[in-house]
């Protein structure tokens, strides 16, 4: 088994790959967002009256208000979708352990 040092440094490396998951995320997730309120910025301009009146501060408020929102969103979604993947990858390590003891308690199966 494994010391306490490898323990905590094994937690320490996921935290920090899983952090850098969930800034990839959400990067990715305000540049998309970002790009869909310009979108509907732009054809909020050459639609509506009211939102040519509104000031440039609030323009940018709304614009950066849905990169903000499409940056949490994706960058959650990210670090659920990585935890899944490291709860899958202890299972398998977890279940190859238990066959190789297993294998090392009762011998290989000779039948290959």
């Amino acid at each position: 088994m494994g010391t306490t040092t490898d323990y905590n440094a094994t937690k320490h490396e996921e935290a920090a790959e899983a952090s850098w998951e969930a800034v990839r995320g959400g990067v990715n997730g305000a540049l998309k967002w970002g790009v869909a309120t310009a979108v509907l910025g732009g054809l909020g301009y050459m639609v509506s009256p009211i939102y040519r009146s509104f000031t440039i501060q609030f323009k940018t408020y709304i614009q950066m208000s849905g990169m903000v929102l499409g940056g949490m969103i994706e960058a959650d979604a990210r670090l659920h979708e990585y935890e899944k993947t490291m709860r899958m990858r202890r299972r398998l390590m977890r279940d190859q352990a238990m066959w190789q003891t297993f294998e090392d308690q009762y011998g290989k199966d000779d039948e290959e």
